[in-house]
């Protein structure tokens, strides 16, 4: 532990699948070499290569002709976009002031924290130009400049006068500084802001009495408590302050996750204009599940599939995966899977290190299951807007959760053996050559079709979860009356074993045991229908806005029993050898992402 890190390895090319040789190999080459259907084939395919290689080369000699006559586009069409009046206002307007300009779209003023806030004025069509940027800025910047040109002037500097002298310090000294910074924010956090209408120091003082208490569970349940890499735990809870922080507590930090949840909304937004094809505006203007909803998943998972093609979703996954890397020192297959779960899902960030999976340790499988569970998909970010939940509070909770599974379930099952990615960062798709689509229209139309399929597994086990909750409650009850009971149900019995844990994490004593419920609903059902019933109850008894929000932060995850199989199944096709580690340890791996979630919640709830 108290060696430095060793250097990191980003390693982009995908791995080589080797296929077994069967005796007749030989024979059909020598027999290939007599057919004349053969001959015209292999004639095409060289003209074809040819064509291609001459197209390279080409490319490679123009290349930063083409790349500056692109950036001069780009800046001539940016500045003619400001310049105009009839396009200057959908750009962002830097305000640094600690007076809120009148039509501001913040809803609460904050005099007591940093007021550097972005006004972001009519957003509308905005996400066209974050693509259109993210997209040149990757083409331009990281395909033609080098990364050495940013890395070694920093690394100059960062090795000698901090990394150098911080691994001189002992190990138990390291720690101590790191426990000290831990417990500074977090008793900062609690008890240094301003209170919030309807709040008291003392539900502040019971979550962070709650974090100890998850910590102090989490450790006494440990596989392997002499083994816990403390400094992986300090750091992914001080990740998880700093983003609540920074969200709730800055002008600046509220607005970029408002900027970033409407630029999602707005995207996803676009996909009513596919659906009004077949249906009409009334219907459209129902905002149904059916057709609003499961519109949205279909093209937005189509849309990755482009990005994917394309190169986009590997580099920011990539960059993702290097930062929790070499901040919180676990594998590159471990970060790659926890930095894209987020945005693609479950079951296909594992595919991200297909290679790998079969290959990982028991402590490698266990953080891979519990960042998919304590996370959302940006697939399904659209039908939890379309629900009504606030979608910053998506965004934000999606992020802080990405440390948050991390320490978790190191300290659950610490890592005992040695990963064979440490030290490298590796995203392989994992596709074949005869799967590879052609072009960026084929992926879009490949991931069209298996947008499809996710929003069929989705519409089939939304019906069939929540039929088969019906009728169990409906036994329970039948079994209640017997017994005096007049509404006994499931949610209503893992509520109350959920009930001293949504204590824990702050909700106001008489919305304790609502809260609770919808945490069951969600463990046993799934989010979808555990947010709908939290859109019920706005409608019908609102809950108070402390209580709402936790709820909401608590919710958004895929922590539930339809998602245990997901990943078993998953996971067992990509690792077979593993597939006993893999049922042994699925539950706990939910658990912890259940309850990572539920952390992040307890934390938000300290700056309410």
């Amino acid at each position: 532990m108290d060696s430095q890190p060793a250097p990191l390895v980003v390693d982009e090319k995908p791995v080589k699948r080797q296929t077994s040789r069967s005796s007749t190999d030989s024979l059909s080459k020598k027999e290939a070499v007599h057919d004349p259907e053969v001959f015209v084939q292999n004639a095409a395919n060289e003209e074809e290569e040819t064509k291609q290689s001459r197209g390279a080369i080409l490319y490679r000699r123009f290349r930063p002709f083409i790349l500056a006559a692109l950036a001069l586009v780009i800046l001539g069409w940016w500045i003619s976009a400001t310049v105009l009046k009839a396009t200057r206002h959908r750009w962002q307007v830097f305000v640094p002031s600690y007076e809120k300009p009148e039509g501001s779209p913040i809803a609460q003023d904050r005099p007591d924290t940093f007021r550097m806030e972005f006004y972001l004025v009519s957003m509308r069509f905005c996400w066209h130009l974050d693509v259109f940027f993210l997209t040149a800025r990757r083409i331009i910047a990281f395909r033609f400049i080098p990364n050495s040109v940013v890395t070694k002037p920093v690394g100059a500097v960062w090795v000698p006068l901090v990394q150098t002298p911080w691994y001189k310090l002992p190990y138990r000294a390291r720690l101590a500084i790191g426990w000290a910074c831990l417990l500074a924010i977090v008793f900062g956090t609690a008890f240094g802001f301003k209170l919030e209408p309807g709040t008291s120091y003392g539900d502040r003082a019971i979550n962070v009495l709650g974090l100890f208490i998850f910590q102090l569970g989490f450790w006494a349940t440990s596989k392997h408590r002499s083994h816990v890499p403390w400094p992986t735990i300090i750091v992914g809870l001080f990740l998880q302050q700093v983003i609540a922080l920074f969200v709730l507590k800055t002008g600046a930090g509220f607005s970029i996750f408002s900027w970033i949840a409407t630029l999602a909304a707005d995207f996803l937004k676009q996909a009513d204009a596919g659906s009004g094809f077949f249906f009409d505006t009334e219907t459209i203007n129902k905002h149904w599940f059916f057709v609003n909803t499961l519109g949205s998943i279909i093209f937005f998972i189509a849309f990755v599939q482009m990005m994917y093609y394309l190169g986009v979703m590997q580099w920011v996954i990539k960059r993702f995966a290097w930062f929790f890397f070499k901040i919180m020192d676990v594998s590159g297959a471990e970060a790659v899977v926890a930095a894209a779960s987020p945005w693609i899902g479950q079951g296909e960030s594992a595919c991200l290190v297909r290679p790998y999976v079969d290959l990982m340790t028991e402590s490698e499988i266990h953080l891979t299951m519990t960042s998919g569970f304590s996370t959302i998909a940006g697939s399904v970010l659209g039908a939890y807007i379309g629900l009504g939940v606030p979608a910053e509070n998506l965004v934000t909770s999606s992020v802080m959760s990405i440390p948050a599974s991390m320490s978790i379930s190191k300290m659950r099952i610490p890592e005992l053996d040695e990963p064979v990615t440490r030290g490298q960062v590796t995203v392989d798709r994992g596709e074949s050559k005869e799967k590879k689509p052609a072009n960026a229209l084929h992926a879009f139309s490949q991931g069209a079709v298996f947008g499809l399929i996710v929003a069929g597994q989705i519409l089939t086990n939304v019906l069939t979860v929540i039929a088969l909750v019906a009728t169990i409650n409906g036994l329970l009850t039948w079994i209640g009356r017997g017994f005096g009971i007049t509404a006994l149900t499931l949610e209503l019995i893992i509520g109350y074993i959920f009930y001293p844990i949504t204590f824990l994490i702050g909700v106001p004593r008489s919305e304790i045991l609502p809260v609770a419920r919808l945490f069951a609903t969600k463990l046993v059902a799934n989010e979808f229908v555990a947010y709908l019933r939290l859109q019920e109850m706005q409608e019908t008894a609102p809950l108070s806005l402390r209580a709402y929000t936790i709820a909401s932060y608590g919710l958004c995850g895929f922590a539930n029993l339809g998602s245990l199989g997901i990943q078993i199944g998953v996971l067992s096709a990509l690792a077979p050898s593993k597939t006993k580690i893999i049922a042994r340890i699925a539950v706990s791996a939910m658990i912890c992402g259940f309850l990572s979630t539920l952390q992040a919640a307890g934390i938000v709830g300290m700056l309410l």
